[in-house]
């Protein structure tokens, strides 16, 4: 038995028709049933008699499409898709296609021809249910940054984070690749920022330990009223960029799906080209990735006010972007930091800086620099901690700091015997003792001229 599939609207005929050949209805009535004209009703109708249910079938229908695509590309297609792009998705694999292979496809093409053969299936995700945020008017009004620790070498090389940021107004993008998520990984990545954009009026991260503190805030920072700083929040404070902690990702939600585009996209490109390092991954990035990310993704702002600002001729950003801490110079002029000891040299003598605070400055690349208001100073790094014994000039009462004792011989200790009561022998001890030596202190000379009285 032949089975046959048929539309709801043949279907709806063939049952309008079937009343015409048994005579309930006429077939003017029947044409206005199945929504047809006259003329249709009547051609229609003759097939149905002619052919039977058949005739009402479609005449297309199993036949290919004129437009079409060859069977060949399809089978070709395929076969790339399986050998290349196995865990592409549709849209990305049709880019690619057109890229690499020359072969132009439809994303919706290609995604029935990938869900006929089993290679694809579609995946609903159901999510807990947000208020939208509108974007920000103007480009540069809040800008927003997070890393994303990922296996983006699939193992070509151990696991790296991706800094990214991304203008809130516009979609503009920023990216680098660094070995972890750290203080210095954000500040290079803001300052790569600046170069390129300028500086943002706010900056938008979540609650990492690298713009968030729990340690109390210092008397400097207290006078100041700024609170408790990390150096990545005590630059921005400089830099006059506002730092706002966002509280859930889904509150920074435009860089969370900005690392779902890199993911996904990057890590692929990544792959075809057999890239294994961060250098080169760098380079793909603002050679590449990311021209071509801005092509696609970068809207256009609802105000052409750009609120990006220029950074002030009065900072410099190699000192501003960098780890400050302060210390104390001690009477020999030296300071210890993070376990080093650092002398500051003879020709800043002029200010006066023994018990005064200096702040070290070490930048992003490496290097020191010592600053007394603002000026720099001239230092060199001690192999190991001076010997403040050595270095000490010998005072008239610097035994009592060093800790010895004056020889048995010494005069003072003959003062000191010869001030006992008693006659003096000629061959005492005292009588060896100069006269002018044997008064200790006025004190005791003037107990010693009675005593030389009385006796």
């Amino acid at each position: 038995m032949e089975t046959l599939t048929m539309s709801q609207r043949e279907r709806k005929r063939l049952e309008v028709f079937s009343r015409v050949k048994r005579g309930e209805i006429t077939l003017a009535t029947g044409a206005e049933l199945a929504e047809l004209s006259y003329r249709q009703a009547k051609r229609a109708y003759a097939r149905y008699r002619d052919e039977g249910d058949q005739g009402l079938v479609h005449r297309l229908r199993g036949r290919a499409s004129n437009r079409g695509s060859d069977p060949a590309l399809r089978e070709r297609v395929l076969a790339l898709y399986g050998e290349r792009y196995a865990d592409f998705g549709p849209t990305l694999a049709a880019e690619y296609l057109a890229s690499e292979q020359r072969i132009v496809l439809g994303v919706e093409t290609l995604r029935r021809w990938l869900v006929s053969a089993g290679l694809w299936q579609a995946k609903r995700k159901r999510g807990k249910h947000r208020r939208w945020r509108p974007r920000k008017e103007h480009a540069g009004e809040l800008v927003q940054m997070d890393g994303s620790e990922h296996d983006w070498f699939e193992g070509r090389r151990p696991k790296a984070s991706l800094m990214v940021m991304i203008d809130d107004a516009t979609n503009w993008t920023y990216a680098r690749f660094f070995e972890s998520e750290t203080t210095v990984a954000a500040m290079t990545t803001f300052w790569e920022y600046i170069k390129l954009r300028g500086l943002p009026q706010a900056l938008y991260v979540d609650h990492d330990s690298i713009y968030e503190t729990t340690r109390d805030a210092t008397t400097d920072e207290e006078l100041r009223e700024i609170g408790a700083l990390t150096q990545f929040g005590r630059a921005m404070h400089e830099l006059g960029v506002k730092l706002k902690l966002a509280h859930s990702p889904q509150a920074k939600g435009r860089v969370e799906r900005r690392h779902a585009v890199f993911q996904d996209r990057l890590v692929k490109a990544l792959r075809l080209r057999k890239i294994g390092d961060l250098a080169g991954a760098n380079r793909f990035l603002d050679e590449h990735f990311l021209p071509d990310l801005q092509r696609r993704f970068v809207v256009a702002a609802e105000s052409k006010t750009n609120l990006h600002r220029r950074v002030p001729r009065s900072l410099r950003l190699d000192r501003v972007l960098a780890y400050q801490e302060k210390r104390v110079v001690q009477n020999d002029w030296t300071f210890r930091w993070r376990g080093r000891w650092f002398q500051i040299d003879r020709r800043e003598r002029s200010a006066s800086l023994a018990r005064r605070q200096v702040l070290v400055v070490e930048q992003l690349d490496g290097r020191i620099e010592l600053l007394y208001r603002n000026r720099p100073l001239s230092w060199q790094e001690l192999p190991e901690r001076p010997d403040r014994k050595a270095g000490r000039a010998a005072g008239p009462h610097s035994f009592n700091r060093l800790g010895h004792k004056p020889a048995s011989d010494h005069p003072w200790k003959a003062a000191i015997v010869a001030a006992s009561p008693g006659p003096c022998s000629p061959g005492s001890a005292s009588s060896l003792v100069p006269p002018a030596l044997r008064l200790a202190s006025r004190g005791r000379a003037k107990k010693t001229k009675k005593e030389l009285i009385a006796t």
